[in-house]
């Protein structure tokens, strides 16, 4: 974010901006989403960068500024998008701060109770004591530790009230990462995070000797589609697709959309049946349905999808295991497409990749 922005955002400027904001949002039917307003505060404020230059262009072209337009947007123009991988990283390491931070705080707590009842114990051991001096310098210690301890409440109240927004910040935190790790779009897990699990899940697979499966599933004709329907029409079909692949490859499976029109479910433990049995599932249940176009309720005709999915290998690397599994995608769509079909053994890939 450039620094005029990050100004105007921590000044009483930045009230006027979001109204400005939301109305040009408003006037094109821009959805307020978080990144959507994230690019057109940048609109906004910055009027001549490449960003305002690229949206402008786009709305004299009447071009509809979709969530999926906006995301490609945002990952051109604005660095803070490629930041992801980092808030993860920053996000591990603060959540371990805080995670000491406060065991510091509740063994302080502790430290400070357990004293204050061992000298009161001493105290009442010498209460029947002849020795006025002694007891003297026992009352007097036990005043300046009353005194310690009225301070040491004031204290515990602020550690408390520190620790309850230790608590608040971590919840953000896991927010933070949440967000970073899933698609705007579709709702589903993104292609950073899934890359990163299907390497640990692999990696887990390799030590306990299991198995893994990696599902590719494409639309079939969605660039025809969207072309024909628009971008809007486009992002209902993917949400569509994605919710019966969301449902359907739900924990402990991983479901992501892949890229584009492009969906990938990673079946950890599981076998290339069990994974057949879910892609066909799917298959059916998505042309099971006709769309319609929900502002005038014309029919949009059925989707269909085809699906490639692998085995993974004993020492298979997931770059052949995601090679395999595109490779049948790729044979499902040669053989006409709405369908599901298995990767061969690794030294059959460039067969099917030729085919």
């Amino acid at each position: 974010m450039s620094s005029d922005i990050q100004n105007a955002l921590r000044s009483p400027a930045a009230y006027d901006l979001a109204r400005k904001a939301l109305e040009v949002m408003e006037a094109h039917r821009v959805w307020p989403t978080m990144r959507n307003y994230q690019l057109w505060t940048h609109y906004v404020t910055e009027g001549t960068s490449p960003l305002a230059v690229e949206i402008d262009r786009l709305i004299a072209a009447g071009e509809p500024i979709t969530e999926t337009l906006g995301e490609e947007l945002a990952a051109q123009y604005l660095p803070e998008a490629k930041l992801n991988g980092g808030i993860l990283e920053a996000g591990d390491v603060l959540a371990k701060e805080l995670s000491s931070v406060s065991k510091a705080i509740e063994t302080a707590q502790k430290s400070q109770e357990e004293y204050g009842q061992e000298l009161a114990i001493a105290s009442g051991r010498l209460a029947n004591d002849d020795a006025e001096e002694i007891k003297a310098v026992v009352s007097d210690l036990t005043a300046a530790t009353e005194k310690v301890r009225t301070e040491n409440t004031t204290l515990e109240t602020q550690l408390a009230e520190t620790t309850a927004e230790l608590s608040r910040l971590r919840e953000n935190l896991d927010q933070v990462r949440k967000d970073a790790m899933t698609d705007g779009l579709t709702g589903l897990t993104n292609r950073k995070a899934f890359d990163e699990r299907l390497e640990a899940l692999c990696e887990l697979a390799e030590a306990e000797g299991k198995g893994v499966t990696l599902a590719i599933i494409d639309i079939d004709h969605f660039k025809g589609f969207n072309d024909a329907w628009g971008h809007q029409i486009g992002d209902q079909v993917l949400r569509y697709v994605s919710s019966v692949i969301g449902r359907l490859g739900a924990v402990p499976r991983v479901a992501a959309r892949y890229g584009g029109e492009e969906f990938a479910i990673i079946f950890p433990s599981e076998s290339g049946r069990t994974a057949m049995a879910v892609l066909e599932e799917i298959r059916e249940e998505v042309s099971s349905r006709s769309l319609k176009r929900r502002s005038t309720n014309e029919d949009l005709g059925a989707i269909t999808v085809s699906a490639g999915y692998a085995e993974r290998l004993a020492g298979e690397s997931t770059t052949s295991l995601v090679e395999r599994a595109d490779a049948a995608l790729y044979a499902s769509k040669h053989a006409g497409r709405n369908r599901t079909t298995a990767a061969p053994a690794a030294a059959d890939v460039t067969s099917i990749a030729a085919a």
